[in-house]
């Protein structure tokens, strides 16, 4: 365990941080392993049919991996304070309303999935793919949000090491299991599916093992899973923010998507690998903002919100240096990059997604402003602030969807994101400007 409220904030974020950076690298694999794999043994079609409900998996999978995120800054904030009966009745509604949340949604999205990606522009040769991949990815929401409903529990409680240690092991597995069921078995697609399901499951088995026998402040007993209203209202209250802020952005991105899939098979796959490579580009805003969000809530568990703004400035900072080096990196390796993602020598692919990228990163400074601002912000309990800049994403890039890539074509998607970033930080910088508990030293 990890109290990150006492101790200079740069270090200790910074050790708190870097396990998180490798397991996000490692879940970034599972994904770029997939890309890869596929493009390599089943042909740019069946490339283009998995990167057509990419959108869509962040929007469903995200949404829910948003809402145990937002439980776990409930058990954070406990933890901060020393109040071990709070942290045990988070923790008991976080596996409660975690199961319950995705089994609605596994329900409701396998049965609406074809007409999902209908409404997405998916052309029909690519819809027989696409629904047999993400079905099985679906199937399997429940698994990935148990595994990060552990690695949100010990995080909260300063564990960042041990989740990182079973994702990694994950990771590899993912791998294997791709080359066994995609080349050796010729599972197709669903092979790819069913290799991430499978280590995510690994994932969670191990992680659980590993919270209930070394840290019993985070057991749960059957007692305990019999709900207060108010364990419910608190968990959600936070939860759905978080879960919703993630899903508007997510939203935008399916409304992008189906502007993207009426472009042609090329566009799809460029879009494809300058989405993968900025999700690689991007770790840094994700690590951080999730450390800020288990930072700030310790800290304002513990009446030190003073804490919490030096953290935050000192943290856009370090995040603002690796900006420079992925600027630097789009420039000088864009093409070579998106050629080792995909594996593909279409030059018209290669072009496009690395053009994605030369537009993109100069502006990679505001968006490191808006993760690490908005998670603060969910850490301190106000989860209002990030929903409005999260709408502010959603209206613009439904705009470009339905308006602006029919006169444009695809280069108003390249340019929605820095137009749309820029806006989306006005709403967080006047609320941190004007919140009075940055400037207050301690907490009564």
């Amino acid at each position: 365990m990890k109290d990150l409220t006492q101790g200079k904030p740069l270090k200790l974020i910074m050790q708190f941080a870097i396990p998180i950076m490798l397991g996000n690298i490692f879940q970034l694999f599972y994904s770029l392993a997939d890309t890869r794999i596929v493009g390599s043994y089943l042909g740019e079609s069946a490339l283009a049919s998995v990167g057509v409900t990419s959108s869509l998996n962040s929007m469903i999978i995200g949404f829910l991996i948003g809402v145990t995120n937002g439980f776990a800054i409930i058990t954070a904030r406990g933890f901060g304070a020393k109040d071990e009966a709070h942290v045990h009745r988070a923790v008991a509604g976080t596996f409660v309303l975690g199961i319950a949340t995705s089994v609605v949604l596994t329900v409701v999205s396998v049965l609406f999935l074809p007409a999902i990606l209908r409404i997405l522009n998916t052309g029909e040769e690519l819809m027989p793919l696409a629904v047999r991949y993400f079905r099985i990815i679906l199937l399997g929401m429940t698994a990935s949000m148990l595994y990060n409903v552990c690695a949100g529990l010990l995080r909260a409680i300063g564990d960042t090491v041990a989740p990182l240690v079973f994702l990694m092991i994950s990771a590899l597995l993912n791998v294997g299991l791709d080359i066994l069921f995609v080349r050796e078995f010729a599972f197709g697609v669903e092979g790819a599916a069913a290799a991430t399901v499978l280590s995510q499951v690994i994932a969670f088995v191990a992680s659980f093992c590993y919270l209930w026998r070394r840290y019993p402040i985070l057991r749960v007993h059957k007692a305990e899973c019999r709900l207060r209203a108010d364990t419910v209202k608190e968990l959600y209250a936070t939860g759905l923010s978080v879960g919703f802020m993630g899903c508007f952005v997510s939203i935008g991105s399916v409304a992008l998507q189906g502007a993207i899939n009426s472009f042609g098979e090329h566009t799809i796959v460029a879009h494809t690998a300058a989405r993968k490579i900025t999700e690689l580009f991007m770790l840094p805003f994700t690590v951080f903002g999730t450390t800020m969000a288990t930072y700030s809530g310790q800290n304002m568990g513990a009446g030190r919100p003073d804490r919490i703004k030096k953290g935050l400035m000192q943290s856009i900072l370090v995040v603002w240096c690796w900006c420079l080096f992925m600027l630097l990196a789009a420039y000088t390796a864009g093409e070579w990059l998106v050629s080792a993602v995909t594996a593909t020598e279409e030059e018209d692919i290669i072009e496009t997604a690395a053009l994605y990228l030369r537009i993109n990163t100069p502006f990679y400074a505001v968006p490191t402003v808006i993760c690490l601002a908005r998670n603060a912000m969910q850490g301190m309990g106000d989860s209002i602030t990030p929903l409005i800049s999260s709408a502010v994403e959603l209206v613009g890039k439904v705009l470009v969807a339905v308006v602006f890539s029919g006169y444009f074509g695809y280069m108003a998607v390249i340019w929605s994101e820095p137009v749309i970033w820029i806006l989306m930080v006005i709403p967080l910088l006047v609320k941190l400007f004007g919140n009075p508990l940055l400037r207050e030293k301690r907490l009564p």
